[in-house]
Parts: structure tokens; sequence; C-alpha cells
């Protein structure tokens, strides 16, 4: 049986992403060089990107480079248009769950608390497919997001916390306050781990520091290998609407959270 795996990543993975007046959009012109491609063409996993739950990525929108990144290291990237069973994730090595979102009607209500994006047979299905040997890449940005996919997370012993990941802000007239400033995770500092993924296959591989911003913060079991951790200055804000801060709204202490 293969080691299953579940990674869970809480920040926006934007390769060949850029912005304009509308927000986000695709880079069509995007064309990674790939050295090294860990498989011949089409010879690799199977990479299924759900686009099943209204998610905010898809193969031809905001998540165009990141498959076209793959197919040039040799994975098969396919996009899944329905929800998640048995039979559906049988063809998936590898799935890849991007910023799920409610339905539109509900969504622009955003409902508090959030509710899930997938049924309860839904994680049924993704739990026992990835006790079967299948690896998951579970992305939830801030709050909404991070509530969204909590139920999908808590499956797996992760607790997502549905509100901003910020640097505070030292200002005791207004303590609620943080800033959305980027971030430097560095091997040096010990924000980011020592990991297979920041020591690459080889010297020309190694990742030695991430840059990110927002995003939300999380906990996971001892079991689990962290990566990007928060460093201690870090605050998670918790509005029951998103981006709308005030006196009254919710804050904990996240440093050391991923």
């Amino acid at each position: 049986m293969k080691k299953s795996l579940v990674a869970i990543l809480v920040v926006f993975i934007l390769w060949g992403c850029t912005s304009d007046a509308q927000g986000q959009i695709s880079d069509e012109s995007y064309e990674p060089l790939v050295i090294d491609p860990v498989y011949e063409e089409g010879a690799g996993p199977v990479v299924c990107l759900d686009e099943a739950h209204n998610n905010y990525h898809t193969l031809h929108g905001r998540f165009l480079a990141f498959g076209e990144l793959l197919r040039r290291d040799g994975y098969v990237v396919k996009a899944s248009k329905r929800k998640f069973s048995k039979h559906v994730l049988a063809r998936c090595d590898i799935l890849v769950i991007a910023n799920a979102q409610l339905d539109i009607e509900l969504w622009m209500e955003y409902p508090y608390p959030t509710p899930s994006a997938f049924s309860e047979e839904e994680i049924y299905a993704v739990q026992n497919w990835v006790k079967g040997g299948g690896a998951l890449l579970l992305i939830a940005d801030h709050m909404p997001l991070a509530g969204v996919a909590s139920d999908l997370a808590a499956s797996f012993g992760v607790e997502f916390n549905n509100g901003f990941a910020l640097k505070k802000i030292e200002d005791d007239a207004n303590p609620y306050l943080a800033a959305e400033i980027p971030t430097i995770f560095s091997l040096s500092d010990g924000t980011l781990a020592p990991h297979p993924i920041t020591a690459g296959r080889n010297s020309s591989e190694v990742v030695t520091s991430i840059r990110s911003f927002t995003g939300q913060a999380f906990i996971v079991p001892e079991s689990a290998q962290p990566l990007m951790i928060l460093p201690d200055d870090f605050i998670s804000v918790m509005p029951e609407e998103p981006w709308v801060y005030a006196p009254a709204t919710k804050i904990i202490p996240v440093g050391g959270w991923l």
C-alpha cells in the first residue's frame, strides 16, 4: 500500500498569477522551465483538481499555471467536476482542493458560522481514499474559506481557525488592529521547518525562505510535520463578516501555530 499523505496549506499558491482591477487573473503566457522533470511526460501520478465545489481556482482559470507547471514535471493533471465519492476518487493519485466555496446564493450572504462546502458522505469518501494511499493537498485561505473546509480538515485531526492570521500592531487604543503585510518564513530563524519540501531532491531545489501573506492559522496533531510556523507576534482576527473589524472582534494569539 502506498503511504497516505495529507498536506494542508493556508495561503494562496499563485504560480503564474497576476492581478487586474477585477482581482486575480491567470497568466496564460506562463511557460515554466523544468530542467529535470520528476517523471517522463505524461508518466507521473494523476493529479485531480477539485472543481465541483465552486472553487476559487480552476485549471482554466487562476490555476492554469499550476496545471502547466505540474504537466511539465510529468504529472497528469485533470479537472474533477463531480462531488467526491469512491468512484470519482478512484481515478486520482493526488487530490488538490483549492479554496472551495459555498453555492453562490449562500456565499454572498456570508453565513456565520461558516457552513461546510463538503457533505458528510464526501468527507467520509475522502478519508477512506487517503487511508487507501491517496494524497490530499487541501488549500484554504483566510475566513470564510477556512470555515468552508474546516470539517474536512477536522476529519484528519487538523483544526482550522476561521479567521485572518495577521501581524499584531501595538496600539493600546485599538488592540484588534493588525497588518496584512508580507511575511518571510525562513530556515535561519526557525519559522520555516526542515522538510522534504524545503530540502528538494538536490542542492538546486533547496528552499531557504518563503514569502507569504495573510491566510489562516491552524493546529495539527503531534504526528504531523510542520512547514511554515507563525512568528510570536501573530494573532488571528476572527470577525463574523470577512474584513469587517471592530473593537469587539474576537482575536486570539497564534504565534507558533502553522
